[in-house]
Order: C-alpha cells, then sequence, then structure tokens
C-alpha cells in the first residue's frame, strides 16, 4: 500500500531518515544494497556474479510476500530502541507507523507494515531486516539483499536446501514475515 504523507511529514520523515541513516549505516550488513547510499542493484549483481566464480553456483531466491505491508511494528519498534534513546523519535515513528493510508478515499487504520511512499519507509525497511542479514553472516552464509529480494548463496544443492529451509524458518518465526 502506498502512504503519500503530506509535504510537513515528508520533511519531517526525511530529516528523521537524514539523523537515522549515519546511526545504522555501520551496522547494516556488507550483503545490503537496497535504499542505501553509494549501493545500487548492480553492484548487488556483481556481488552475486563474484560469488558464482569463488564456487557458490546453487542460489535460493527468497520472495518475502507483501514485505513492506506486514513489518511487525514492535518487532521494528524494539530494534529502533537498541539504537535511538529518544523516545519522542521513536514515538513520532511509531505514529507513521499507524497513521493509516486511504483505499478508495476511506482512512484504513494500519496495524502492520510501513507505508511504501514515505522517506523514512526504506530506512526502516532495511533495520528490520538487517537482523535477518547479521544472522545470517555470523553462521557464514553469502546472502546478498535489495531491499526485500534476497539472494541465499550455496556450494551445493543440498546446501541451498537446507539454507532454504533455516532462512524460511527465521523470517517467519523470528520477523513474522511469510
Amino acid at each position: 500500500k502506498l502512504g503519500i504523507p503530506t509535504v510537513i511529514d515528508r520533511v519531517i520523515q526525511q530529516a528523521i531518515s537524514q539523523q537515522l541513516q549515519p546511526l545504522f549505516e555501520p551496522i547494516f550488513s556488507d550483503g545490503s544494497y537496497g535504499y542505501r547510499p553509494g549501493r545500487s542493484a548492480q553492484q548487488a549483481i556483481r556481488k552475486v556474479k563474484a560469488y558464482v566464480m569463488q564456487g557458490y553456483g546453487h542460489a535460493v531466491e527468497i520472495d518475502l510476500s507483501k514485505y513492506f505491508d506486514t513489518l511487525n511494528h514492535e518487532l521494528l519498534l524494539n530494534l529502533l530502541r537498541k539504537q535511538i534513546q529518544d523516545k519522542r523519535v521513536i514515538n513520532l515513528i511509531k505514529k507513521y507507523l499507524k497513521s493509516g493510508v486511504m483505499e478508495n478515499g476511506v482512512r484504513q487504520a494500519t496495524e502492520e507494515g510501513s507505508p511504501q511512499g514515505g522517506p523514512l519507509s526504506p530506512l526502516l525497511a532495511n533495520i528490520y531486516l538487517n537482523e535477518f542479514d547479521q544472522e545470517m553472516e555470523s553462521r557464514g552464509v553469502r546472502v546478498i539483499r535489495y531491499a526485500d529480494d534476497i539472494v541465499v548463496l550455496a556450494k551445493s544443492k543440498r546446501a541451498a536446501m537446507r539454507l532454504l529451509e533455516s532462512s524460511r524458518t527465521y523470517l517467519e518465526q523470528k520477523l513474522k514475515l511469510q
């Protein structure tokens, strides 16, 4: 769902994003490319090719169903609280998350998800999926992610199938995604 903020809300969201980006950028995984300064889809593709040249010839593509619409607010807010001490900032982000979207001229409440269209949504999406990136990185798994498009690489079909299952389990159970 698109949630197009008012001009004032866009300015405030952009200001929040500009202040938070430097806090979170250093903790983001090297395999994350979407919505990040100085990174592109082409770089992500080149990284996948480099891994293939290193013998990681089996890929698992993970397609998250309605990713932006299904982000768990409480999980996201808890991740934000780890880095942001100012409760006012957390409360403001919470208000944006809960502000709702318009469908056919009618406001629909949002109890989960991050409406696409605001300047803050891409950063929040990366913060949320960084948990998956860090978990896989700690296991030594080769993961390339561009926003919610994820490629997990392995050296054998058997390893790829195991990684598919462990990725699915982590995403569904820990991050409440499908």
